[in-house]
């Protein structure tokens, strides 16, 4: 059974603050207490928690002050600031010493979940660990990229060549394929370990957010820039930064990588000013960027920079000697996390799932498994319980028509219940929840059946820790 758990670390002199986080957060988060910034350095360095939320004015070594000691002592610790005292340059100096973020008391109670999410996924993706060998045994901790065909031997020896190499890498492959879990591979085995990693999906945000959570902006720069922003670029300095599906990104913001590459600098929207950045960059693509350079939808002067290290991660179709590996892996994992007693899967399923060409790669793959373990009946997977069409996305929708009767009674019962209350943001996570478990964390599933583009999904995901 799945018993994460995640310590949150809260240094402030206000003994209401500690009470209210403890009440707020939901079971999976523990929180300890430090009333100061020196006790709170020093629980640091004894708890090793996955998150830091600390005051900034405090008595004594001030949380400016605790910031620099705590990222001295471990800079891949999320640490978030706030204050009832909050200046400009409070801000730029916090998020320029390392800060993951700054927020105002008296925070916003959705505002500080919502931050706090990013900064356990943030911190999960420094810690949890990627292997590149194959399981031999259930795997309790860490990820791992599975698979012995000769291909797989080929990326592992790429990822040895050029992890501890402080070279700017390209990741090449379809969707599913694994390309995160080899961009944290790197980062793992680089000299950069001990400093922070981020990941910015480009397709996921629009193209003037992008650009703003990039380079950062100056008050005044668009509509809504109210303050000074720190992008990730400055937020990341001396760590690793992964852009995944950055073909996806526009002309103008492929010159401002490609400045980066180039120079090392960046320029906020709206300033005039060259910051100097020391980061590692690695990019990741499913899209055919040759194709896309013949269309004018990405500079060739960005490809043959970003070019000269490439990985190119096989479809799970050009390495069908791997599934069963991976069968046996995916089945230890889910079998962990729910609890179940399965531990094999039968040949006749085994059969079935190797004459699928998998379109999805590793993904579909992962998710088909998942789905099985949840409904085995015993020890064993059975071609029954194998599911290669689209027919559970087909069954939820069918649901949803068939119960609209009991659905709108239960939103009336809902409404009543809740009433003077924010409603939308808690029914929501729970629609979003329930649907990607119903089809077994496919997104692209997921999101026609709840009728929205998948970017927008992806949000929504991001914003409620799903």
């Amino acid at each position: 059974m799945k018993t994460d758990k995640y310590t949150i670390l809260i240094v402030d002199d206000e003994v209401n603050i500690h009470y209210s986080f403890k009440k707020i957060l939901p079971p999976e988060y523990v929180v300890i207490s430090a009333q100061d910034g020196r006790s709170g350095v020093k629980l640091l360095q004894e708890a090793q928690p996955d998150v830091v939320v600390m005051d900034i004015k405090m008595p004594g070594l001030s949380g400016l002050e605790a910031l620099i000691e705590m990222r001295a002592i471990n800079a891949r610790v999320p640490i978030i600031l706030m204050t009832a005292f909050g200046t400009l340059n409070t801000a730029i100096t916090a998020m320029k010493n390392g800060a993951f973020d700054y927020l105002l008391k008296p925070f916003d109670l959705e505002k500080m979940r919502f931050v706090l999410q990013k900064a356990i996924r943030s911190s999960e993706q420094m810690r949890r660990t990627v292997s590149l060998t194959i399981a031999k045994e259930p795997v309790q901790a860490g990820d791992l990229i599975v698979g012995n065909s000769e291909a797989m031997q080929e990326v592992y020896k790429r990822i040895g060549q050029v992890a501890a190499q402080d070279v700017t890498v390209l990741i090449r492959g379809e969707s599913g394929t694994g390309k995160e879990l080899v961009a944290r591979a790197i980062y793992q085995h680089s000299r950069r370990a001990q400093q922070p990693f981020l990941e910015i999906n480009c397709a996921a945000l629009p193209e003037n957010l992008l650009e703003s959570e990039l380079f950062g902006h100056e008050k005044g720069a668009f509509t809504g820039a109210c303050n000074r922003h720190i992008g990730k670029f400055e937020q990341v300095n001396g760590g690793t930064l992964f852009l995944d599906e950055i073909g996806e990104m526009s002309l103008l913001t492929q010159a401002k990588i490609l400045r980066v590459i180039q120079h090392g600098e960046i320029s906020r929207l709206g300033g005039e000013e060259n910051i100097h950045t020391n980061i590692r960059l690695i990019a990741a693509t499913h899209i055919d960027l040759e194709e896309a350079m013949r269309q004018k939808r990405f500079r060739e002067d960005l490809y043959y920079r970003l070019n000269i290290i490439t990985i190119q991660l096989p479809p799970l179709r050009d390495r069908m000697t791997d599934i069963p590996a991976l069968v046996k892996y995916f089945i230890a994992r889910y079998a962990n996390e729910t609890g179940k007693s399965v531990k094999e899967i039968d040949r006749s399923a085994l059969e079935k799932i190797t004459a699928h060409s998998w379109p999805g790669n590793v993904r579909e793959l992962e998710n088909c498994i998942r789905r099985a373990v949840v409904l085995a009946k015993g020890d064993f997977i059975t071609a029954d319980e194998i599911d290669l069409s689209q027919n559970a996305v087909e069954k939820c929708e069918e649901n949803v028509f068939d119960e609209k009767a009991a659905l709108d009674q239960l939103v009336e019962q809902i409404i009543d219940k809740k009433s003077g209350t924010k409603l939308w943001p808690e029914v929501e996570k729970l629609l979003i929840a329930k649907v990607l478990q119903k089809t077994a964390g496919n997104q692209v599933q997921a999101a026609k059946i709840l009728g929205i583009h998948r970017n927008t999904l992806r949000n929504r995901i991001e914003k409620y820790g799903l």
